[in-house]
């Protein structure tokens, strides 16, 4: 299939009228005489030696803290949404070093347990701190801007200072695509003041491009794994067939795949994408996308194993908050010899870290340790050092906050 790349022009380079608002960093990136990199590459690959982006490896998808290497995880997902972004560019003539830095960047903020912890933390969040908020897309804007680091060539740590596009489409890539076109929007804004998930579109025809595909990536893998644990019985898969049999009655096609899903939802959105009638799917294929949605919501992701889980996940991230919130007394000099007395090493060890890395709670060891990130906490303020714990617990992997729990909890 030959598409007419139609976005050619639209594409985000340097003869964009704003360019100079899509390369915006907060400070100047070093620069090598010799680099062979596009700024959004270099965006791409200071994503990718994160530790942010390490962590998805074992951060849930639908299945929680799963033990089978087969069953998709967090950075399986972000790498699907890269692929199914970057093919979608390539044919319109969009910029494939965006897309792909904005994709695999877009989920850095998940929290343990997928968007159930995610509803964990925003609950503890609003009780703890009144009028404040947790969601994802806000919460990995905020992992690139003020957690991840990277060594210098000094030997410091440093932010990931990123470029404004890349930014404005990870808050911006909101995957719940129910309007029939995405266009971007026009504003320049500064991303601080979004508010809410999907509030604005993105700045950007690459990240409405991410932002559809973070949906096409996820529906049918989401189904296999459901047919690997055998959660789909004979009337689910009933149900699947009377789907394509609806917007597809001529078809010969009867049976979901994820290959075939993404390769049918690509190649529409590609015949029916351009400049003046946007990001879009054909109404058959749109209505296809929002029934295989709501089949997964009632059938896998309400399933029974699925919700019994959740209660385990609400008990784990409320018992970690509860332990170090027990800490909040000593938050001066004290705080290490009161954690290394403690009971829980690991715990200990990684929350002393991180205290020491993002607040203002040692400066001289911090100074030793060559951070120079910024300095985001103070820990001698309690709404402060709330949002300290609620982040480090917004970090961690599912396995990694199962072991602390199960630490708290043996004696």
């Amino acid at each position: 299939m030959k598409t007419k790349k139609v976005f050619k022009t639209e594409r985000a380079n340097n003869l964009s009228p704003n360019w100079g608002s899509l390369i915006k960093r907060e400070k100047d990136l070093y620069l090598r005489t010799n680099d062979i990199r596009s700024e959004f590459a270099r965006d791409y690959t200071r994503i990718l030696h994160s530790n942010g982006y390490r962590r998805l490896k074992t951060k849930t998808q639908v299945f929680f803290a799963t033990k089978n290497d087969h069953i998709c995880t967090r950075i399986e997902h972000v790498n699907h949404v890269a692929s199914v972004s970057s093919t979608i560019a390539k044919q319109l003539g969009l910029n494939d070093d965006l897309v792909n830095a904005i994709a695999i960047g877009h989920d850095i903020g998940h929290a343990p347990f997928g968007h159930h912890g995610e509803s964990v933390i925003r609950k503890i969040m609003n009780d703890e701190i009144p009028g404040n908020s947790f969601w994802h897309e806000k919460n990995s804007l905020f992992f690139v801007d003020h957690i991840e680091t990277l060594t210098d060539s000094e030997g410091y740590e440093q932010n990931l200072n990123l470029t404004y596009a890349v930014r404005d489409g990870i808050i911006s890539h909101c995957g719940e695509v129910n309007q029939d076109a995405i266009y971007p929007r026009t504003e320049y804004i500064d991303l601080e003041d979004i508010s809410k998930s999907n509030e604005y579109q993105p700045y950007t025809w690459e990240g409405c491009v991410v932002k559809i595909a973070d949906k096409i990536a996820y529906l049918g893998r989401d189904i296999e794994d459901a047919m690997f644990f055998k959660i789909l019985n004979f009337g689910n898969y009933k149900e699947l067939t009377s789907i394509l049999e609806k917007h597809f009655p001529k078809s010969n096609l009867r049976e979901i795949n994820n290959g075939i899903l993404i390769h049918g939802f690509i190649t529409n959105l590609l015949k029916n994408s351009s400049p003046e009638n946007g990001i879009r799917l054909s109404p058959d294929y749109l209505g296809l996308m929002n029934d295989i949605k709501n089949f997964n919501y009632s059938v896998i992701y309400k399933y029974w194993r699925i919700e019994s889980f959740k209660d385990y996940a609400t008990v784990v991230i409320s018992a970690i908050f509860k332990t170090l919130m027990r800490y909040l007394e000593y938050r001066d000099y004290k705080i290490r010899i009161i954690l290394s007395k403690e009971n829980f090493p690991v715990l200990s060890r990684y929350f002393y870290e991180w205290l020491l890395k993002y607040s203002n709670i040692d400066l001289e060891r911090r100074d030793k340790l060559k951070f120079k990130n910024k300095i985001i906490y103070d820990a001698l303020k309690r709404e402060s050092y709330v949002k300290c714990c609620l982040d480090f617990i917004s970090g961690m992997t599912d396995n990694f906050a199962l072991k602390v729990y199960h630490e708290i909890i043996s004696f």
